[in-house]
């Protein structure tokens, strides 16, 4: 009988791990161009249908694209181009609101330097606005991030170069869109700050991270708002390396618990790293780190799922060129299934996005060189 209960366990542990590791579709290439499609973003909307956007310089400038699906991906609409601008792209960003309005923030520089626009689509991305620019600053405005929270208030914050450094801002929108508050300035570093992320958990809050340079290395720092944005928490540092710490990808779950990824440089390479918020970023847990590769990890992006558990995914050289790797947890990040390459490709793969729909399926994009040139490719677990 013990011998049975050893084999029975054992059995159950073998299932576990076999689960564990998903099962995924083989990869569908977004776009055909004879310029470069780089920089994609992804959002799904309360009926599970997927909105993509990325920069493409086929007009011999970048601008932005958008295709969906309606049908988790097995298919995509045509590809709508939804900037004319005349002038150096920078990233673009996405959100899904509340009534499943659809919002876009970029950085473009037709009036000379880095600004930020905006645009939406109320029609589940049939039709879209007219651009709106939302900065007007001496310096460049840069790297967009945006969030809509449960109030259906818009959220957009950047790093912005006009004090000098480069520091993080804030603005928010109760209107759809239609009319935004005063620039806030959020970071005051004798270093710089960049690489911010944004979210806003269903139950109230507005958390924001980012890249922060004060001397010595990079760290992550995080601040937060309970009132929508007009009064913040005092930065609060959540990593201490000795090395340096970028790149941060925020997530929250359902029970608004917060989820942070980053790259730290400290074991000699670029690998990717974990904390977790149960209290609203007043205390984290223990740092986990979710990558050894003999090359480096970098670019991470973090979703989460219904149950409130994690996706990581990234770019990976160990194969000997960049490759889009993901890792789950199905206990809320405590422990982690192992890395899963989702790529094999003759090119380079680079910057992954993903969202996950309401049955938990992360769905994923990247830029690939594969074709000779960078195009869009999506794949998703099945």
């Amino acid at each position: 009988m013990k011998r049975m209960r050893i084999v029975m366990v054992a059995l159950a542990v073998a299932f576990f791990v076999q689960s564990a590791q998903a099962q995924w579709t083989t990869a569908k290439r977004l776009t055909w161009t004879s310029g470069w499609s780089e920089w994609p973003a992804l959002a799904i909307d309360s009926g599970d249908k997927l909105h993509a956007v990325w920069a493409d310089n086929t007009t011999g400038h970048y601008e932005v694209y958008y295709k969906k699906s309606t049908d988790l991906g097995s298919s995509w609409t045509t590809t709508r181009r939804l900037t004319w601008a005349s002038a150096y792209f920078g990233s673009v960003a996405i959100a899904v609101g509340t009534t499943d309005h659809i919002h876009l923030v970029w950085q473009d520089t037709p009036p000379g330097n880095g600004e930020i626009y905006y645009k939406k689509s109320t029609d589940g991305g049939s039709s879209w606005t007219a651009s709106k620019r939302l900065t007007w600053n001496s310096g460049s405005s840069e790297d967009p991030a945006i969030a809509v929270d449960s109030q259906g208030a818009l959220h957009v914050v950047w790093e912005d170069y006009t004090p000098g450094e480069s520091e993080i801002y804030h603005k928010k929108s109760t209107d759809g869109g239609v009319t935004w508050t005063a620039n806030q300035r959020l970071t005051w570093t004798p270093g710089s700050s960049w690489h911010t992320a944004v979210v806003t958990p269903w139950s109230g809050g507005l958390y924001v991270v980012w890249e922060e340079y004060s001397g010595g290395s990079d760290e992550v720092y995080f601040r937060k708002s309970t009132d929508g944005g007009v009064i913040w928490s005092a930065s609060q540092k959540v990593t201490w390396t000795s090395g340096n710490s970028a790149s941060p990808a925020l997530g929250v779950d359902f029970f608004g618990y917060l989820h942070l990824a980053w790259v730290d440089d400290t074991p000699g390479d670029i690998e990717v790293y974990y904390r977790k918020s149960t209290n609203g970023g007043a205390s984290w847990a223990a740092t986990r780190r979710l990558t050894w590769a003999s090359g480096y990890s970098d670019t991470p992006a973090l979703a989460v799922d219904s149950s409130g558990n994690p996706y990581v995914v990234w770019e990976d050289d160990a194969s000997g060129k960049e490759e889009i790797y993901c890792r789950k947890s199905m206990d809320g990040g405590t422990t982690w299934a192992a890395s899963q390459r989702l790529t094999w490709n003759s090119g380079y793969s680079f910057g992954p996005a993903i969202a996950i729909d309401s049955p938990g399926f992360p769905h994923v994009l990247w830029w690939d060189d594969t074709p000779g040139n960078f195009e869009i490719y999506y794949k998703r677990s099945k």
